[in-house]
C-alpha cells in the first residue's frame, strides 16, 4: 500500500541532513547491524540453503526486474510512493510472462531469504527486531545486511538466485485458474526501468514477455473495479531547490507502474487464498474506514479544491482523479491515511478469523512479495509452500505465528514515526523563508482534547501542518499565517490570519 517517504540528498553537516541524523538518533534506529548477524549474513550469501531449489530449475526462462530508474544526480528533496529509492538494488520480485492457451501464464519469482537466514539465529533474531526496512530522506535502513539484500538474495540480472516461483494461470479475462508455488533456481536477464518499458510497449517495439504487461495489467485493473477494490496511484512529489527556495512539483505514475502493482496484487491474493484453504496463515487485514477518517478527506477535499459530490463513492472519485493536476495529486497522497487501520491477522488449524479481507484490495490479501523488506513476507512465503505440497508449516514458521502481528505493528508504528518526522522537516525546509506570509487552507481535523488545536491544509504548496487559535472551523476555508518553520524541530505551525 501507497506511503510517501522523502528522498533528499546534500553534505552530512546541511542543516536538513543533520536534522535527520538527530532524528536517528532520537528514534534509536540502528546504524549498523551487530557483529554476529552480520557475520552469518556473510556466511549465508556465500553458501546459502539451496537444496530444495535444485528439483525444479526455472533459469531457462528470461526473467525481468522492473523498477524506477536510476537518477543522477537525484533532486535535492523527492517524497516518493511506496517503493525502493531510485537506485535500489534491493530487488524482491522478477517477472515472466506468457501466453497459455486462451488466457495467459504469469511467473513471479520472488527472493527467498529463507535460504538466507537461520531461525533462531543471530540474523533472524536482527530481523525481528528490525521488522522491516525504513526509509529516511538520505538513506536506508535495511531490514537484512547489504550483502545480501542488495547482493547474494536480490534478484539481480548477474547470475543464479534462489527464488519462491509461483505460477498463476489467468483466463482471457485475467482472472485466476491455477495456482502453484514451488522453490526454484531463476536467472533474471534485465532490469528494466518504467520509463523505459512505458516506451517500448506505446511504441510497440516491446517484445511478447513484456508487451503482456500491459495486456495482463489493464485485465486485473478491470476485474478490480469489477469487484470494488481501490489502487491509490499515489505521484512522486519531488521539492526542489532553486536559488535557495523551494519549489513543489508532481510527477504522475506511468500506467506501466499500475500494470505491474497488479501482479504483485495478485500474487499477494492467492496467496491469501491458499492459506484460507489451507486453513492457517497470516493476512493482511483492513476494515471499512470509519466515518470520521472519511469525513477528514471530504474535508481535505475542499481545502484542495477537489469536487466530491456527496452521491459519489470513495472507489468513484479516486478513479475520475487526474494525477496530473497538482491538487488531485495531492489529494490522493491524503487518500493514505485511509490506509491506517491496516493490520496482519494470523489464524491456523482450520479457525478462520472474523475478518479475512483487505477493504482497498475488496479480497482477501497476503504480503509475500517484498521479503527482503518485511519480516512479515518470509513466513507467508513458507505457509504458501507448506498449502501446495500439503504439508503442515515448517515449526519455525508456528512458533513465531502468535508474535507476528505485534512485531509488524511495532514495525509499522516506527515507519508511520519516521514518515511524518521526516515530512515535518522538509515542509519546514519548503516554508522555512514564508514565516509571516498568510495562505489559504481548510481545518481538516481538530484536537479531541484541546479544541483551540487543530491541522490545516495549504492550498499551495500542499503542506499540512498544525495550527493554533481561537474558534477554529472544522471544514471551513480560512487565511492563515505561518508562524514558525524550523527545519532543525522539524514543525511548522500556523494562527489564524
Amino acid at each position: 500500500m501507497p506511503r510517501r517517504p522523502i528522498r533528499v540528498t546534500g553534505t552530512p553537516e546541511a542543516p536538513l541532513r543533520a536534522a535527520l541524523t538527530a532524528l536517528r538518533a532520537e528514534l534509536g534506529v540502528p546504524e549498523t547491524f551487530p557483529a554476529e548477524a552480520q557475520a552469518e549474513a556473510e556466511q549465508s550469501a556465500k553458501a546459502p540453503a539451496l537444496t530444495s531449489h535444485d528439483s525444479h530449475d526455472a533459469t531457462d526462462l528470461p526473467f525481468f526486474t522492473l523498477d524506477p530508474p536510476a537518477r543522477r544526480p537525484p533532486p535535492p528533496f523527492q517524497r516518493v510512493a511506496a517503493r525502493p529509492p531510485l537506485d535500489s538494488t534491493d530487488l524482491d520480485q522478477a517477472t515472466h510472462l506468457s501466453r497459455h492457451g486462451t488466457g495467459y501464464r504469469v511467473r513471479y519469482a520472488i527472493a527467498d531469504v529463507a535460504a538466507f537466514v537461520v531461525p533462531g539465529g543471530h540474523l533472524d533474531a536482527e530481523t525481528h527486531r528490525r521488522v522491516n526496512t525504513l526509509y529516511f530522506p538520505d538513506e536506508r535502513v535495511p531490514l537484512h545486511p547489504a550483502v545480501l539484500s542488495e547482493g547474494a538474495a536480490s534478484l539481480l540480472p548477474d547470475g543464479v538466485r534462489p527464488a519462491v516461483l509461483w505460477t498463476i494461470d489467468l483466463d482471457a479475462d485475467g482472472r485466476t485458474g491455477a495456482v502453484d508455488v514451488r522453490r526454484a533456481l531463476v536467472r533474471s536477464r534485465a532490469r528494466l526501468d518504467y520509463a523505459t518499458v512505458q516506451q517500448r510497449i506505446d511504441s510497440g517495439r516491446a517484445e511478447e514477455p513484456l508487451a503482456l504487461l500491459k495486456e495482463i495489467g489493464e485485465a486485473r485493473e478491470r476485474l478490480e473495479v469489477e469487484r470494488g477494490g481501490i489502487s491509490l496511484n499515489v505521484p512522486e512529489q519531488e521539492i526542489t531547490e532553486q536559488d535557495h527556495t523551494y519549489h513543489l512539483a508532481y510527477r504522475a505514475p506511468l500506467p506501466a507502474e499500475g500494470w505491474n502493482a497488479q501482479l504483485s496484487l495478485l500474487t499477494g491474493m492467492a496467496a491469501a487464498d491458499l492459506m484460507l484453504a489451507h486453513g492457517t496463515g497470516v493476512l493482511r487485514t483492513l476494515p471499512v474506514a470509519p466515518d470520521g477518517a472519511v469525513a477528514r478527506l471530504r474535508r481535505t477535499a475542499v481545502a484542495l479544491h477537489v469536487d466530491w459530490p456527496h452521491h459519489l463513492s470513495y472507489a468513484g472519485l479516486i478513479r475520475g482523479l487526474d494525477p496530473h493536476r497538482p491538487n488531485h495529486a495531492a489529494f490522493l497522497q491524503e487518500c493514505t491515511t485511509l490506509l491506517r487501520g491496516a493490520g496482519y491477522t494470523v489464524f491456523r488449524d482450520g479457525v478462520l478469523p472474523g475478518i479475512t479481507t483487505h477493504s482497498a484490495v475488496a479480497a482477501p490479501y497476503a504480503h509475500c512479495t517484498a521479503p527482503l523488506r518485511r519480516l512479515v513476507d518470509r513466513y507467508a512465503s513458507e505457509i504458501c509452500l507448506a498449502a501446495v505440497a500439503g504439508q503442515a508449516p515448517p515449526d519455525w514458521v508456528l512458533a513465531a505465528l502468535p508474535a507476528l502481528p505485534h512485531e509488524m505493528a511495532d514495525g509499522a508504528r516506527r515507519a508511520g514515526t519516521v514518515e511524518r518526522e521526516c515530512v515535518d522537516i522538509v515542509e519546514a525546509a519548503l516554508l522555512k523563508d514564508r514565516v509571516g506570509e498568510v495562505f489559504d487552507g481548510c481545518v481538516v481535523e481538530l484536537s479531541d482534547h484541546q479544541p483551540t488545536v487543530g491541522t490545516v491544509q495549504l492550498d499551495s504548496p500542499a503542506v499540512i501542518g498544525r495550527i493554533e487559535g481561537e474558534h477554529l472551523p472544522l471544514g471551513r476555508r480560512l487565511r492563515v499565517r505561518l508562524t514558525r518553520a524550523d527545519p532543525g524541530t522539524a514543525k511548522i505551525l500556523f494562527a489564524p490570519a
